[in-house]
């Protein structure tokens, strides 16, 4: 059987976290999120971290950004 990694909610709440902490002049792309969480050792998918990201009601980096 494969290994079983970090729950759906739990990425979940690292994704929001990074989102929270990040410069919002310069919002995160899904794939640095994605590259972000796989250094902490949840590695998913770019288009898994947007699926999230849109299940969260979080928009994508352009819709982030602020001035």
């Amino acid at each position: 059987l494969g290994e079983q990694g970090p729950s759906q909610q739990t990425v979940k709440l690292r994704l929001l976290e990074l989102i929270r902490q990040e410069d919002h002049s310069r919002p995160l792309s899904d794939q640095k999120l994605a590259e972000l969480l796989a250094e902490q050792g949840i590695r998913i998918a770019r288009r898994t971290v947007a699926k999230y990201r849109t299940e969260l009601r979080l928009g994508s980096a352009a819709a982030r950004k602020r001035d």
